[in-house]
């Protein structure tokens, strides 16, 4: 005879039908989880399946199941831009607003829309990361370019990199200055390639490092450090809204090593410690 048969005939039927449900609600609650980390914790790889068109999907708009309004023809022209347009509302805290605006108003070519990217991708946001290689608060700038480019922004009497509104201007002035070195470079046929992922690369690495390999390094690194910002452009620039109910889709840092330090992930305990 059938075994569940036969615990059915022994008047066991009812506890095995219990179990087996309170089984399938656990594989439930698995599940619910498992999707809110991926809408939430790795939302630039959302944003990069939209880009490229991931699942066959076309160029048209609609939620993406997550609760996000999409266009993908906006995502993908977003990614492509030089992401000097204005800040979506709301899209950043607003205490750093007008901070943020200030910084991507330090020359033309670099946008507030970058500076928050890249806010996103040095320390998601946290203002009191400190990395193993010595760089300090929300922008990651390396000391020694913190020393040259900070200022006492917010009128505390003192300037420091753990202090936001200092780091977020210190970041915006520095990436003027690389842009500005860029420039000169492709000018005089040293580099080539886009001005933005060439600056950009330069925050990361260091400008000698763009200037051996001649242009980005043909690195899965840098590589993933420009996609890691780029993807960002749509939700900043206000082309891709987050998920109902969520101000940021992450206040994850992304996981590539800080500017010119060791290759150790960003935002993680082995890569930092929190600075009181």
């Amino acid at each position: 005879m059938n075994p569940v048969m036969v615990v059915a005939a022994a008047g066991g039927g009812s506890g095995l039908m219990g179990c087996i449900a309170f089984v399938m609600l656990i594989v439930v609650v698995i599940g619910v989880i498992i999707q809110c980390a991926i809408g939430v914790l790795l939302w630039p790889l959302v944003l990069i399946c939209h880009i490229f068109g991931c699942g066959g999907g076309g160029g048209g708009g609609g939620d993406d199941g997550g609760g996000a309004q999409v266009d993908q023809a906006q995502i993908a022209s977003a990614y492509q831009s030089d992401g000097t347009g204005e800040l979506a509302v709301g899209s950043v805290p607003d205490d750093l607003l007008d901070t943020i605006n200030s910084a991507g108003a330090e020359c033309s070519q670099i946008g507030p829309i970058v500076i928050a990217a890249q806010i996103q991708a040095e320390s998601g946001w946290n203002r009191s990361l400190v990395g193993t290689n010595g760089a300090e608060g929300i922008s990651q700038l390396p000391p020694d370019k913190f020393k040259e480019f900070g200022k006492d922004t917010d009128d505390n009497g003192k300037t420091s990199a753990l202090d936001a509104e200092d780091s977020i201007m210190a970041q915006g002035k520095y990436m003027c200055s690389l842009y500005g070195d860029v420039k000169d470079l492709i000018a005089n046929n040293v580099v080539k390639g886009s001005p933005l992922d060439l600056t950009l690369t330069a925050y990361d690495l260091g400008l000698d490092a763009v200037k051996e390999a001649g242009g980005v390094p043909d690195t899965s690194r840098s590589q993933s450090y420009i996609s890691s910002i780029r993807s960002q452009f749509a939700l900043y620039g206000g082309a891709i809204k987050p998920p109902e109910g969520s101000a940021y889709p992450s206040m994850s840092a992304s996981p590539y090593p800080t500017a010119a330090g060791t290759p150790t992930p960003r935002g993680t305990p082995s890569a930092t410690a929190t600075a009181e």
